[in-house]
């Protein structure tokens, strides 16, 4: 019996060093720049050169890496990591007039949506704090193109050696409808316009000559201490690991509706790497090895007060307010704050999405 238990806690160690070591990274495919768009999960700091007075531009956030920077974390996000798998400086939010894009440029902005201003109005639901949508940033992408290349042709050739990611993008759409009351069926007729701002967004890359696409999906925000605070009362169940399942499911419904629509455009674009990032994987992989990573907590917010698991919907009480308390230990914890991971659960993550893209990028390993 001792010897099938030793056994087993070395497997364990072993599975989780194999996602833990750095021994192959992004630096196997020589990228010279990375352009990033999506939300809030890869926004570097656009978001308060839009609004300087949100709680992400200073402290609590950043105090892991000893300074806030508009990330909403404790300290990097999974692009940071990415960035660094590479080999890469970190990249500069495209709205900091301080920012020299040497290699790449990251146009996310928090609370943005997939969908434009005019769809969200016609969806009868409270429009988004930023009007920087996925459309809006392709704008900027384009618009920055310009100012590096002469024509088509030399951009194809200058971004051969550039990644793409595109997302996390359109969680936002959905919160904000489930946040305005509508059911998971009703947001469900939201999806197909979601993923279709998302495949304009693709093409357009490739268009512009991207050669290496990454699309990450939803990660389960049914587990996010916003959610379990304000949508456990909606008579949904809950899975082995204390989250909302049904709307778990509704993300993956998103993710499956996304991977669908990744392989047509493949289709099309038979010389164009599209890889889907799993970054619902990515934290089945954390919380279902939590303990194991070195977290104690799975749904409580490191930064917030309020009810289990630390989070209260009033600006007042949300992280970063006056007098809200900070965890002694966020390395314990998987969420930063309502719906943010912690430096820690992001670097666990990046190296999971790591490990699964790198050999679909195809970059002669």
């Amino acid at each position: 019996m001792g010897f099938l238990f030793a056994l087993f806690i070395n497997s364990i160690f072993i599975f989780i060093q194999s996602y833990s070591c750095d021994a192959k990274d992004l630096k196997a495919c020589k990228f010279d720049a990375i352009y990033q768009l999506g939300d809030s999960i890869s926004d570097t700091g656009n978001s308060i050169v839009e609004m300087p007075q949100l709680y992400h531009a200073r402290f609590p956030y950043g105090q892991t890496i000893h300074k806030a920077t508009g990330r909403s974390s404790d300290g990097y996000l999974i692009i940071d990591y990415i960035a660094q798998s590479a080999g890469l400086p970190l990249l500069e939010p495209y709205e900091n007039p301080n920012s020299t894009f040497s290699h790449g440029v990251d146009f996310a902005v928090a609370g943005a949506t997939a969908s434009s201003i005019k769809t969200i109005i016609n969806w009868h639901i409270p429009l988004p704090y930023t009007n920087s949508s996925l459309y809006v940033q392709n704008k900027w992408l384009k618009k920055h193109l310009s100012a590096i290349c002469n024509d088509k042709k030399e951009c194809k050739r200058k971004l051969k050696h550039a990644l793409y990611m595109i997302g996390t993008i359109g969680c936002n759409d959905y919160i904000i409808a489930f946040q305005y009351g509508k059911s998971i069926e009703e947001v469900k007729v939201m999806v197909p316009r979601v993923i279709q701002s998302i495949k304009t967004a693709i093409r357009k890359v490739i268009d512009y000559g991207a050669y290496r696409v990454v699309v990450p999906g939803a990660f389960q925000l049914g587990c996010a201490p916003s959610f379990l605070t304000v949508f456990s009362s909606n008579k949904s169940s809950y899975d082995s690991h204390g989250c909302l399942k049904d709307y778990n499911d509704f993300f993956m419904y998103h993710n499956n509706h996304l991977q669908v629509a990744l392989q047509k455009i493949r289709k099309k674009n038979p010389h164009i790497h599209i890889i889907y990032g799993d970054l619902y994987g990515a934290l089945e992989w954390i919380l279902d090895n939590f303990s194991n990573l070195g977290f104690k907590s799975l749904r409580k917010g490191c930064c917030g007060i309020g009810g289990r698991f630390n989070y209260n919907p009033s600006i007042k009480k949300m992280c970063g307010a006056h007098g809200v308390p900070i965890c002694s230990n966020p390395k314990e914890y998987v969420f930063w704050d309502g719906s943010h991971f912690t430096h820690q659960a992001n670097k666990y993550m990046s190296k999971w999405l790591i490990k699964d893209i790198l050999p679909q990028l195809h970059c002669n390993i």
